[in-house]
C-alpha cells in the first residue's frame, strides 16, 4: 500500500505488496478521539452496573452488558493502536446503523416510536463521531480491495 493505504502491486505468491498504511498524526488522533468518547462513554454508563452487583443478570441483559464491558476495554486499547482496532469502530458503527435501520426508523416512520426508544435512538446517534472519524479509505483498501487471506496450504513450498 502507498501512503494513502492503495494497493501498490503485488509479490510472486500473488499477496499484495504491503506497508502498513500512513495515517496522518492528525487523523491517527481523531480516532484517538473516537476511541475515547466510546471508551469513556461505555465505562461511564455500563461499568457502574458490574461494581457490587449482587444479583444475577437475566440471560440476554447479561450478554449485552457483558459485550459491551469487553467493547469499552478494547475502545481503551484503541488509544494506543487506533489503526489496529478500527475492526472494533467498524463493529461499533454496524450494529448501531442496523439498529436505527431496522429497530428505531421503522417505529419512527409509523409514528410509533415510544419514550424508550426514542431514547435509546439518541444514544445510538452518536455514532456520527465514530462514522467522522473513520479512515474511510484506508478501510475501503484494507478491507474491501486488498487481497484477503489464503485459504489453502501453500503447495509451492
Amino acid at each position: 500500500m502507498n501512503t494513502r493505504g492503495t494497493i501498490t502491486g503485488t509479490r510472486r505468491d500473488g499477496a499484495p505488496t504491503t506497508r502498513d498504511a500512513q495515517v496522518s498524526l492528525a487523523r491517527l488522533h481523531l480516532l484517538r478521539v473516537g476511541y475515547l468518547v466510546m471508551g469513556v462513554g461505555l465505562a461511564l454508563t455500563k461499568w457502574p452496573a458490574f461494581i457490587g452487583r449482587d444479583e444475577p443478570w437475566p440471560l440476554m441483559e447479561g450478554v449485552v452488558e457483558c459485550m459491551l464491558l469487553a467493547m469499552s476495554l478494547l475502545a481503551f486499547v484503541g488509544l494506543r493502536y487506533p489503526v489496529q482496532m478500527l475492526p472494533l469502530l467498524l463493529f461499533e458503527s454496524a450494529w448501531k446503523l442496523i439498529w436505527l435501520a431496522v429497530v428505531a426508523l421503522p417505529l419512527w416512520t409509523a409514528g410509533q416510536l415510544d419514550a424508550a426508544t426514542a431514547e435509546k435512538a439518541s444514544s445510538v446517534g452518536w455514532v456520527v463521531i465514530i462514522l467522522a472519524v473513520i479512515p474511510w479509505r484506508l478501510v475501503l483498501n484494507r478491507y474491501v480491495l486488498q487481497r484477503g487471506d489464503r485459504w489453502r496450504p501453500d503447495r509451492r513450498r
